[in-house]
């Protein structure tokens, strides 16, 4: 490769790579400060990695079931733009009854968005399933009584239908038609 198609692909490298290149060079970094605690962070790092991939198998396939047959039209029936209430109550439900970790709520967002689900009920979802999954709730009235855990329950469901909304009017309709339009890209 010449030099100067080297250097024409150096940006496009650095913005694709760079954050692994970065990674790389702090935990040499680390490593020579601190070798101990360096080798327990990357155990826990790559344990980390092995309980997400038990993890992604199973949520893609059933993304994929849910794109091959689950129509467009039904989903922005359900939870589009124009659903309203009935929308963010489907979307609450959907996080409320999920099971994992908040990093697999990104994929299902990305169908949902794709699928155009309403951007309103997408940040819902997302934080429905960050926050007040119904496992999470159960142990957390075993651990700290049904009062502690209903007002928590309450606050929490406004601040994410508040988020949801502050996010949607800041974001403007141009954005959520970008995204829409970025999502459809196969």
């Amino acid at each position: 490769m010449s030099d100067a198609k080297m250097k024409k692909n150096a940006p496009g490298f650095w913005k694709k790579y760079g954050f692994l290149v970065f990674s790389i060079v702090l935990t040499i970094l680390c490593w020579v400060m601190d070798a101990e605690t360096t080798a327990h962070g990357m155990s826990l790092t790559g344990n980390g990695i092995v309980e997400m991939i038990g993890f992604l198998p199973p949520i893609f396939i059933l993304l994929g079931l849910f794109d091959v047959w689950v129509e467009r039209e039904t989903v922005m029936r359900l939870m589009g733009k124009e659903s309203g209430l009935k929308g963010a109550f489907l979307a609450f439900m959907l996080g409320s009854l999920a099971a994992g970790p908040l990093y697999m709520a990104f994929p299902v967002a990305a169908v949902l968005l794709k699928k155009r689900a309403g951007l309103f009920q997408i940040f819902v979802f997302i934080g429905t399933w960050a926050i007040a999954k119904v496992p999470m709730l159960l142990f957390e009235t075993s651990c700290f009584g049904l009062s502690y855990t209903s007002i928590r329950f309450v606050c929490n469901v406004t601040a994410i239908l508040l988020i949801a909304w502050m996010m949607c009017r800041i974001l403007g309709p141009d954005y959520t038609e970008k995204l829409y339009a970025e999502a459809g890209k196969d």
